[in-house]
């Protein structure tokens, strides 16, 4: 392999919890459906030139980090989204970006919506 950096992403999709977000009384009481998109660049060179989970990103720990962070009441997604950037930044010295979208499905906005997103990017 060359001595250049070899950029790439881990991508998580659709990670499902049911979590308490929102800023409604009955959002807090009955909860709703989520789901969660994760996207993370790093330098992935050491990872695949050793083939050693130590030199990469360990999805399964990123899929905790995200539903450790949902677990945790937050009236705004946004709140939550930052929470988990800033987690995966924290653990992972090797992440250079990470993107989280989080999505609510079946928002209780008294209209016909599907589901409401947020959408949230984070760089060193």
């Amino acid at each position: 392999m060359s001595q250049k950096l070899f950029m790439g992403f881990i991508i998580l999709s659709n990670i499902r919890t049911y979590s308490y977000h929102g800023c409604m009384d009955e959002e807090e009481k009955i909860g709703a459906e989520f789901r969660t998109d994760i996207k993370v660049k790093t330098n992935m060179k050491k990872a695949a030139k050793t083939d050693d989970l130590s030199f990469g990103l360990d999805y399964t720990r990123l899929n905790e980090i995200v539903i450790e962070e949902m677990k945790i009441r937050a009236k705004l997604m946004e709140t939550v989204g930052c929470r988990i950037i800033d987690r995966i930044l924290k653990e992972f010295k090797i992440a250079q970006k990470v993107e989280v979208k989080i999505t609510k499905l079946n928002p209780p906005v008294g209209g016909n919506i599907e589901a409401v997103s947020v959408l949230m990017k984070k760089r060193r």
